[in-house]
């Protein structure tokens, strides 16, 4: 049995918690769930099939053709065609401006596939460590003053829409130096500063709820929080960088609900059958 809360942080009553919050930790399932979510949103790495190649340049061979390089003291390469006659500027070639590169990247397709019931279980054991003290509190999150361990609240609270409303609530459930942890952004190391990341965060709490009546936009601009309704819920969001036990606030509703992780498809990520 778990409590309930009210917005105050008072228990208004109790719950029995479903089967899959006694799930087996499994921390490897959990990481390659991760990794394959991660990889399926990675692009191909390659270069444009015809980069360089969009000209009306061509080898036009030594004779019997009208634009001839014999004799002219021109190399024998692909040229441009300009009208009138004649031959223009070279192309195609790597050596050539604007030509193709002399070894571009031949393409990598980054996907990686995961059997439908290890990605299952990994989800399960993900959503079981949130309710594990031990494992919360070592990924690092701040919950000496969190009124309990699963933090389970009332239904009202997916009706919050202002951010003041959702920050008091938190702040009476006890969450606000692990909130003022995930305020800190630090300087990125290495060339991802120049590619429009140059601060990260860290991951704070995560919101389960129902159904969305609010809270999404009132939790929205809160540093290292998210939110998610039960049908949206995957292994990267309950475990960042493959490390399981993320802080975890349920509603009411979600914990009566969360059987339908199993009903639902699973987005984001390639799964194969079976096996």
């Amino acid at each position: 049995m778990a409590n309930i809360y009210s917005l105050d942080g008072k228990v208004k009553g109790s719950i029995e918690l479903p089967e899959v919050f006694s799930v087996e930790h499994r921390p490897d399932v959990i990481q390659r769930a991760v990794v394959a979510l991660q990889a399926g949103r990675r692009e191909t790495y390659a270069t444009y099939p015809i980069a360089g190649l969009q000209t009306s340049a061509s080898y036009q061979g030594r004779r019997q053709s009208f634009r001839q390089t014999i004799n002219k003291g021109m190399s024998r390469l692909p040229r441009e065609k300009p009208g009138g006659g004649g031959l223009g500027r070279v192309r195609r070639v790597p050596q050539s401006m604007g030509g193709r590169r002399a070894h571009p990247p031949k393409g990598k397709d980054w996907f990686k596939k995961i059997n439908r019931r290890e990605y299952m279980l990994a989800l399960k054991s993900a959503i079981s460590a949130t309710v594990d003290r031990a494992l919360v509190k070592e990924r690092g999150h701040l919950i000496d003053n969190v009124v309990g361990i699963p933090l389970i609240v009332e239904d009202k609270f997916e009706q919050l829409e202002r951010t003041k409303d959702v920050l008091s609530s938190l702040e009476s459930l006890g969450l606000s130096e692990d909130l003022e942890r995930a305020r800190e952004k630090n300087l990125r190391a290495g060339r991802g500063k120049m590619r429009g990341r140059k601060y990260k965060r860290k991951k704070s709490l995560l919101i389960v709820v129902n159904k969305d009546s609010g809270i999404k936009a009132g939790a929205d601009n809160i540093p290292g929080v998210d939110v998610a309704e039960v049908s949206e819920l995957d292994v990267e969001l309950l475990a960042p960088g493959t490390h399981s036990g993320r802080l975890t606030l349920w509603t009411e509703s979600a914990i009566k609900n969360i059987h339908r992780i199993e009903d639902g498809s699973i987005q984001g990520v390639v799964v194969s059958a079976d096996g």
